[in-house]
């Protein structure tokens, strides 16, 4: 009979006790905004404009979604009388 092997993935736990603990120098997410709370933005490009825009992203060390945050957020700052 062969014997089952355990299979590898995203549900296997870190063989030592270290790897149990998160660090305190790696923040799960970043805060964004002042809640906390994101919502979710959909928009339809060309496959050429994605490519340049992830090349862009790559280039200056952050993810697609932190720059086009910070892009967005440039083009549209808060109004008087709304929070940030």
């Amino acid at each position: 009979m062969t014997r089952h092997r355990k299979p590898h993935g995203f549900a296997t736990r870190p063989g030592d006790p270290e790897g149990w603990i998160r660090t305190a120098d790696a923040p799960s997410r970043p805060a964004r905004d002042a809640a906390g709370f994101t919502a979710r933005l959909t928009v339809d490009i060309t496959p050429s404009l994605r490519g340049r825009i992830k090349i862009a992203a790559f280039q200056r060390g952050e993810t697609v979604a932190d720059m086009l945050r910070d892009l967005l957020a440039r083009e549209f700052p808060p109004d008087d009388g709304e929070t940030p």
